[in-house]
């Protein structure tokens, strides 16, 4: 028993046992350490740049300093955009832990609707540089910002920071022609200079806003701060300032535009003035308009949608996208051609039977007076508005050279310098309609267009355009919107300015402005109410334009039509007539007679620009209009 008790027990394969393990631990040990030491002089040692660079840019941060917008000023000096200062609400994707925690957290605290809620998702979302703020939201109140503020240790990469807003002084009244800035999209962000826009949240959308945002932009700036583990500003180590965007001068005037808006009268419709002799546009209203403040913060989804589905379409810009026939406006162009192409003189005489028939065709085109006007030279026509003289005229000349006279005056093509998002509109060609309807002209077709109808559509811009060259003489100027961009001029006419126009004899203007100061102060002038008290020579011609076709034997009656099926009243003028000053040109969508109600504004318009010192009475005109149409 004692000898199988001695046999368990033996101390000497303990003990070499043990020693083994010892020196086994020790090995361990001391390969650890050894490894742990190598580590440590690889990461102090050999990485040290490497790492010294990552520690340093998480004390040393570099922030982008977004330029100061360009202002814009009108030809008076008068501010019609400017600058604002205001707090929004930005997020850096990279300082947040949970996104869409956050995101929750800041919808309840803001108290979003569930519409506002999910457009403020997606902004966070949108592509940024890394460590780019993005622009949740603009213009926060201070019961917002207070709100924020209590919860920012639960708001990680979410800032409250004070920035300038774009503002419009007179929003309603120039948001056409002025435009506004909006939030860079997804779109806009791949396409544009990430460093010349770093920090920068807005960018311009529509009008002088966008055309001309190289230069009211200007260059980000930035500054090199310190900041703690939280990622808060400790100090600021070091900055480059940004270089303020470029003011802009534009050739509007505040009181024509206001005016101009005010006559429309809640219309729907345009009015377009230039200075002929420089293009300066001095006003262009599109009427309804809208808050354009709106777009700069970030219209909710209600409003938008409200401008969307408004009837009268506040948001389209008529005065350079809208399609109108030109109506009679355009017999004095034609009437110029005809002298050009030597299809008539001044005194060739036809006499009107109230219509006019193609040679083997029995349809009557008819004249606007259906007994005729009788006996009818070129400057009675314009005065009269004489409607078979320019079916004639139209048949003799043939769409080919009706159309390339047309197009000398800008018809068909865009005419502005920098007027942002102008429409072409059209005039019609016998190429145009087999490319468009594969079909061959008619010679009715001709017709149709030899009174501003059918095909033909301008816009209000090219309808003012054209009568600015025609003031001059055949002169061509390009409407522009900028006179000056900093301290640097625009110049009058721009390298792509079309060529003047030329006619044989000089004398021709003269007969055609004859005919056309008839038209306010003849006997017969379609507008002779309109020039009644005229203090100056005043040429202008009226237009009216169908909405529809009216069958040959059918009576155009207003009352029993439903009221966008009506008319369009239009109205071309310059003045004076020897040194002309203003071109306008009147739209007033669905109003009927042009001579009724649109000559009375396209008055009130040169009445303000001639007679400064007198201030339209805008209740009295409009009163004036309504007693004419009775």
């Amino acid at each position: 028993m004692r000898k199988n008790r001695d046999n368990l027990k033996r101390p000497e394969q303990e003990l070499r046992i043990f020693r083994v393990r010892a020196l086994l631990a020790v090995v361990v040990i001391i390969a650890m350490t050894g490894l742990l030491m190598g580590r440590l002089a690889y990461l102090q040692v050999v990485q040290h740049e490497v790492y010294s660079t990552r520690s340093e840019k998480n004390r040393v941060r570099v922030e982008p300093l977004p330029p100061t917008r360009g202002l814009i000023y009108d030809r008076n000096g008068v501010l019609l955009a400017e600058n604002r200062p205001t707090y929004n609400l930005t997020l850096v994707r990279e300082r947040v832990d949970d996104l869409d925690a956050t995101l929750s957290l800041l919808v309840d605290l803001l108290e979003l609707p569930d519409e506002e809620a999910e457009a403020f998702r997606l902004r966070s979302r949108q592509r940024q540089r890394p460590f780019q703020p993005a622009l949740l939201m603009s213009d926060l109140d201070e019961d917002q910002i207070a709100r924020v503020s209590v919860n920012r240790h639960l708001l990680p990469g979410v800032e409250v920071e004070a920035q300038l807003l774009r503002y419009y002084p007179d929003a309603e009244v120039m948001a056409h022609a002025l435009g506004y800035v909006g939030r860079i999209n997804a779109q806009e962000m791949a396409t544009l200079d990430t460093g010349r826009y770093a920090g920068t949240h807005f960018i311009g959308k529509t009008g002088a806003e966008r055309f001309y945002e190289e230069e009211l932009h200007g260059e980000a700036g930035l500054r090199k701060v310190e900041t703690n583990a939280r990622g808060r500003v400790l100090r600021e180590l070091g900055r480059t300032d940004p270089v303020p965007g470029k003011h802009l001068t534009l050739t509007l005037d505040t009181e024509m535009q206001k005016l101009a808006y005010k006559l429309m009268d809640g219309r729907r419709g345009s009015i377009v003035a230039i200075a002929p002799q420089t293009g300066e546009i001095l006003a262009m209203v599109s009427a309804p308009g809208f808050d354009s403040n709106q777009f700069v913060t970030g219209i909710d989804v209600a409003s938008y949608r409200g401008l969307q589905e408004n009837l009268d379409l506040p948001l389209y810009n008529r005065a350079i996208r809208g399609h109108y026939p030109p109506g009679s406006t355009i017999k004095p162009f034609l009437a110029l051609a005809g002298l050009a192409e030597g299809v008539i003189t001044p005194d060739r005489t036809i006499h009107d039977p109230g219509f006019y028939q193609l040679p083997n065709d029995s349809r009557r085109y008819r004249n606007w007076l259906r007994w005729g006007h009788g006996r009818v030279d070129m400057e009675r026509s314009i005065a009269v508005s004489n409607n078979t003289y320019y079916y004639s005229l139209a048949h003799d000349l043939g769409i080919d050279r009706l159309h390339d006279n047309m197009s000398a005056f800008g018809f068909g093509q865009r005419v502005g310098h920098d007027v942002f998002g102008e429409s072409t509109a059209l005039m019609p060609s016998r190429e145009w309609k087999r490319g468009r309807f594969g079909q061959p002209w008619y010679p009715g077709e001709t017709l149709s267009v030899g009174i501003g109808q059918g095909y033909w559509q301008v816009t209000p811009l090219q309808l003012a355009t054209a009568t600015a060259v025609l003031a001059n003489r055949g002169q061509w100027v390009k409407p522009r919107l900028a006179s000056r961009i900093g301290d640097t001029p625009v110049p009058d006419r721009v390298p792509e300015t079309p060529p003047d126009i030329e006619i044989p004899n000089d004398s021709w203007w003269d007969r055609i402005f004859s005919g056309m100061e008839k038209v306010l102060s003849g006997h017969e002038g379609t507008a002779r109410r309109t020039g009644v008290g005229l203090e100056y020579r005043m040429g202008g011609k009226s237009g009216t334009a169908q909405v529809f076709s009216l069958g040959q034997d059918q009576k155009y009656n207003a009352e029993e039509l439903a009221e966008r099926l009506r008319d369009h009243a239009l109205f071309m003028a310059f003045a004076p007539l020897e040194d002309p000053q203003i071109a306008v040109s009147v739209i007033v969508e669905n109003a009927g007679g042009g001579s009724t109600h649109a000559a009375h504004l396209a008055r009130a318009m040169t009445d303000a620009w001639l007679l400064r010192d007198r201030e339209p009475d805008v209740e009295e005109l409009l009163e004036a209009m309504e007693d004419d149409d009775a």
